[in-house]
């Protein structure tokens, strides 16, 4: 079964409802388990939440765009966005994961989750847009 879907959302928080609806709709319709599911939505989450706060600082007259195909066997993400240049797969900063909890600065794991629960990441940045593809794999 190939499943191929867009959403655009404006740079606002309260769009974030959205990515999830369409995470769970296409979830349901291919049989992703509920780990698989999580791991998507989590990642999207993450993603746009640093879009929406660093890359355009709260400005909701911004546009993300998500799009999401599926195969069968593989989901292929991609996130385009007008932030300024920033590749998360280089940019973003080593997460603390020796410090004691309580010691750890708020954030900065989000990048470190999306590389944990992601099989393949690329970006690239192309006529003033960041591109972010994320391939994550059903096993077994």
């Amino acid at each position: 079964m190939n499943m191929n879907r867009l959403l655009r959302i404006a740079t606002d928080l309260g769009e974030l409802k959205r990515i999830h609806a369409l995470v769970e709709e296409v979830g349901k319709e291919a049989s992703w388990s509920p780990s698989f599911i999580y791991k998507v939505n989590l990642v999207l989450e993450e993603l746009a939440v640093n879009v929406i706060n660093y890359g355009h600082g709260g400005d909701p007259n911004h546009e993300i765009e998500i799009g999401l195909d599926w195969d069968g066997d593989q989901l292929t993400i991609e996130m385009v966005d007008d932030a300024p240049a920033f590749d998360p797969l280089e940019d973003a900063p080593d997460p603390d994961l020796t410090s004691a909890l309580e010691d750890r600065p708020i954030g900065g794991l989000g990048v470190y989750l999306v590389h944990k629960f992601m099989d393949d990441l690329s970006y690239r940045h192309e006529q003033g847009r960041n591109h972010l593809t994320l391939v994550k794999r059903r096993k077994g």
